[in-house]
Parts: C-alpha cells; structure tokens; sequence
C-alpha cells in the first residue's frame, strides 16, 4: 500500500470526528419581576434572575437546562417542601414570591414591599469531559439579613448528569491532604495544631472537604458557605487551587 494514504486516511478519520463532535453553546437570559404582568400597577420586590442556557435538543442538553432552572425556581421558594413546587417554571416561581411578599406585606406592614431576590448560573468550565456551573442566590424575606450561597454543579455533557466528586477525584485522601496543606497556610494554621485552634468549626476537629467544589480551566475552587465551618459574620470561606497541582487526583484532563 502507498504510504502516502496513511497520512491521508488518518486526516479523514480527524475530520470526521470533528464533524460529529457536538459544540456546546450558550445564550444569557435576563429576567425580572418588570416581565411579570402583577407588577405592572402594584409594586412588587425586587426579582433578578441572570442564567445561562445550553443551546440544542438532545436530552443531556434537556437534562441540564431543566437543572439549572430548577436551581432558580428552588431558589425563589421560601417554603420547606420543594416538592410542592414541582415542575413550577420560573415565572411561576417568581409570581409565588410575590404573592408571598404581598401577603406578608399585608400582615405585618412595616416589611412591605422589603422582599428581594438575585439569583444566577454562570458556566465556569467547559470541555467535552466536564462543565462546572456556578450558583448564586441572596434572598432577603425579613428578618434580621437575608441568606445566600454560591454552589457548583458539575455535569457531565454526554447525558447531562451530575458528576459527583467521587467520580471527579481518584484519590480523595491524598486530594483532602494537599487541600488542607494549603488552608492551613491560606489562614495560618500551624501544622501541628487541631484545625480548629483559630477558631474553625470543622466537626470533631477534623479538616474536611467543603460540601461543593468548582473548576475553572486553571483553578480549583473550595467553598465553605455561611455556617458550614464558622459564624456568618465569618462569611463564605474560599480558597483557590492551581488546576496543576491538583491534576494528578482527578479524572478530568
């Protein structure tokens, strides 16, 4: 056989893969309490909802678009029971805060109109192995501060599933190891000293991994939200981890 084909062959083996390979694409979306027709005479809280949507009609890309407006519709609920929210859409949501806001309003005047809602999903990583969403939501509903947090929801694009951390990192030991190293000397604790000297509240004075973990095409990111290892005057606890460093206990490339 000629020689020459081989470089050939391999050139249209590179072209037909590429043509097959789905592009994961994004639009922004933009929505406030002005789009909803209740809002038009009475007044209404404050509502922004900034999202990202991925583009296609496959069922992974079905899959992740109705995770990401689950997130903001949970987000707006301020019941207990996120099942009785089920299958609500986002304006549906966003017309029940009102009507909460309003009722509220009604009983107890001096919060009238107080409520407020900011709420956003961002892409922080995006290959054909991985995207990393990030999360935001601050609600304010009375009270003496609002609630918030940031999360991450990894997904894996070929179904559209959650990729938890067990299936991210090879090996959580040496990973949580090398991550407390570096806390340790982010908020300087000594080595030798119970995790929880400076004033940390790590269950049984024992590091651990905080509950969500973001990547960007360089970083690692680890969270801790309000009250998960300290006070809320403390605040949201992150720390930022070269992608490098951290390679070698994960499955992502």
């Amino acid at each position: 056989m000629n020689n020459n084909i081989y470089p050939l062959l391999f050139l249209f083996i590179t072209l037909i893969s590429c043509e097959n390979e789905e592009v994961i694409s994004f639009s922004s979306e933009s929505i406030t309490e002005t789009s909803l027709e209740s809002c038009g005479s009475d007044p209404c809280p404050e509502i922004t909802i900034n999202y990202v949507k991925v583009a296609g009609e496959s069922s992974a890309v079905r899959n992740i678009n109705t995770k990401i407006e689950r997130f903001i519709v949970e987000s707006l609920y301020l019941g207990d029971d996120t099942s009785e929210i089920a299958g609500a859409s986002i304006t549906e949501a966003m017309q029940l805060f009102v009507a909460m806001n309003r009722a509220d309003s009604a009983e107890f005047t001096e919060i009238q109109s107080a409520y407020f809602a900011e709420v956003s999903v961002d892409e922080l990583y995006v290959s054909n192995e991985l995207i990393c969403f990030q999360l935001r939501n601050y609600i304010f509903a009375g009270g003496a501060h609002g609630f918030g947090s940031v999360s991450f929801l990894n997904i894996d694009p070929a179904t559209g599933n959650d990729l938890p951390s067990e299936k991210i990192i090879t090996d959580k030991e040496a990973f949580s190891k090398l991550v407390e190293q570096r806390f340790r000397k982010e908020f300087d604790i000594p080595s030798e000293a119970p995790i929880n000297s400076t004033g940390f509240w790590f269950e049984n004075d024992t590091f651990h991994l905080p509950k969500t973990i973001g990547f960007t095409n360089d970083t690692v990111i680890l969270r801790y939200n309000q009250y998960e290892i300290a006070s809320y005057a403390a605040g949201p606890i992150e720390i930022e981890i070269p992608l490098q460093q951290l390679a070698p206990f994960l499955t992502i490339n």
